[in-house]
């Protein structure tokens, strides 16, 4: 019934008009593993080494990229290496706010990058990952790109936070990215942020002096270094740091790194590392051995020697943070979780960036390093990202401490002891984007899109594409399929979409957006 009506209506494009509660409960931490959440931005699955040496290449869509990446290899080869990880909305701010507090954007409050002239802003009653743990008796610290709170103009000309828009204040320090006021930072203790897409002059902000030369929280500091290499630095320093750190005390610690993130030139750019790696001698033209994805467009790939050559340089920079843990006893017990907010479609169909429905924008890097609690292998568990957090506390042993309206899933039983566990893997995960929504399954990529650009505020008044991908039969997503041409996989995911759009209490289920075609209940 609906397949029927819904193909009418695609062929003519008919127009249609809580806080959760923080536990004070103490827990025994002295045993408790330490947490290390880490995520490049816009570092796309496969991306990594690893991924063309067995056992891994068979799981590959496609082919992998020719990175090196020698320290995340060692992560995968330690680790749980996941298959199917997406991002649920492949954009930054919606990506953050999903993984800081476990819940979907209608939930959290980011429907959107965080930007000037845009509302959307972390909901400030809601807790984080950050908040939890240091409830439950860690040291926290947040180190790199935050991107998560509405961007007012409460700086003045020189990009110190002063908290009003009046005089001296009324200033932006940035066009997307703002600083985040102790009072907005969810139990983060160590603050130590990042923001500005400039690889090599980032702006830093920190409740720490001594890492800012002497200045106040809130004050502009520019260290005029690589940021992966600064943040690395820092973190270092931190782990050492008996001011801010209890050393009888675990550590979660999320590290949001900038790059491989655009721009991608001579200017932010390890250079020393495309010159080792990725430079003519190499490859001596960016062709199909340098950008190796069947639906790979070589000339808007033009900056793939700059992607990889970020990408290896943010390796290295993890690995000196991991070599620190390692020197210290404490890398074993440490849940190191490596992943990314979006991928980067380097020239796949065309385009650049992120922000669409297609694998290489979707699919992100997820693994689980820890040697004294969990075996190394591979898992297909289609990890969303507002899993993250129920899945790191039930790792922490803190399951019992897990929120309530927590929307997703705690999948540690599944890692730690699969035979034990009656738990059931997901089937389907919602896709996300300012104009459309679907479905990611461990097939297929199915997606309804609206007519409007997925940033603009304007409200869509149709559908006008209607289609998904056979990732098995066509793992470079060359062919969409429509509805009329697979009728029966078609309404499965549609009825799929409908019931993903209720739980996660999305507004297309609330107005029952285009109800014509998703059958909600």
């Amino acid at each position: 019934m609906y397949l029927k009506y819904f193909s009418l209506f695609v062929l003519s494009t008919i127009c249609i008009s809580c806080s959760s509660q923080k536990t004070t409960k103490k827990v025994d931490t002295s045993k408790k593993p330490n947490v290390l959440i880490i995520f490049p931005d816009q570092l796309r699955r496969y991306s990594a080494g690893f991924w063309s040496e067995a056992p891994y290449n068979v799981h590959v869509k496609g082919k992998p990229d020719p990175v090196v990446t020698p320290n995340i290899d060692g992560l995968a080869k330690n680790g749980i290496v996941f298959t199917s990880a997406i991002s649920n909305f492949p954009l930054c701010s919606p990506y953050r706010g999903m993984l800081m507090s476990g819940r979907y954007p209608e939930q959290n409050g980011i429907w959107n990058n965080c930007k000037v002239g845009r509302n959307h802003s972390l909901k400030d009653d809601i807790t984080t990952i950050p908040d939890l743990f240091l409830a439950a008796g860690y040291n926290t610290s947040y180190f790199g790109k935050c991107h998560w709170l509405k961007n007012e103009p409460l700086f003045d000309k020189n990009g110190n936070y002063v908290g009003t828009k009046k005089a001296p204040g009324g200033h932006h320090v940035n066009k997307y990215d703002t600083y985040v006021p102790s009072d907005k930072r969810h139990g983060i203790e160590y603050f130590y942020q990042a923001l500005k897409d400039e690889h090599f002059n980032p702006r830093i902000y920190s409740n720490d002096p001594d890492a800012i030369e002497g200045k106040k929280d809130g004050e502009l500091h520019l260290p005029k270094m690589f940021s992966a290499k600064n943040e690395a630095e820092k973190i270092i320093s931190y782990l050492h740091n008996k001011k801010f750190r209890d050393p009888n005390k675990p550590f979660c610690m999320i590290w949001s790194m900038n790059p491989p993130h655009n721009p991608w030139d001579d200017e932010n750019t390890d250079m020393e590392s495309l010159h080792q790696h990725y430079d003519t001698d190499k490859f001596p033209q960016i062709d199909k051995q340098l950008v190796v994805r069947k639906n790979a467009d070589i000339d808007v790939a033009n900056y793939a020697r700059h992607y990889y050559a970020n990408v290896t340089s943010a390796d290295k920079y993890i690995g000196q943070v991991l070599t620190e843990l390692k020197k210290t006893g404490q890398l074993d017990n440490t849940i190191v979780i490596f992943s990314s907010d979006h991928g980067e479609m380097l020239g796949s169909h065309g385009l650049t960036g992120k922000n669409v429905v297609e694998l290489e924008s979707l699919a992100i890097p997820f693994i689980v390093h820890w040697p004294k609690g969990v075996q190394a292998g591979i898992s297909d568990i289609l990890m969303s990202v507002p899993d993250v957090l129920p899945t790191v506390m039930g790792l922490a042993g803190l399951e019992k401490e897990i929120p309530k309206d927590i929307e997703g899933t705690n999948y540690a039983p599944l890692l730690t002891e699969p035979l034990k566990t009656d738990l059931k893997k997901p089937e389907a995960a919602l896709i996300m984007l300012g104009n459309s929504r679907g479905v990611q399954t461990d097939r297929y990529t199915f997606c309804v899109q609206e007519n409007k650009r997925p940033w603009h505020k304007k409200k869509a008044t149709s559908v006008t594409a209607v289609f998904f991908y056979d990732n098995e039969k066509d793992p470079y997503q060359l062919n969409q399929i429509l509805p009329e041409e697979q009728p029966e996989v078609a309404e499965k995911l549609l009825h799929t979409l409908g019931e993903l759009l209720k739980k996660t209490n999305d507004p297309w289920y609330q107005n029952k957006t285009y109800q014509e075609i998703i059958p909600y209940k």
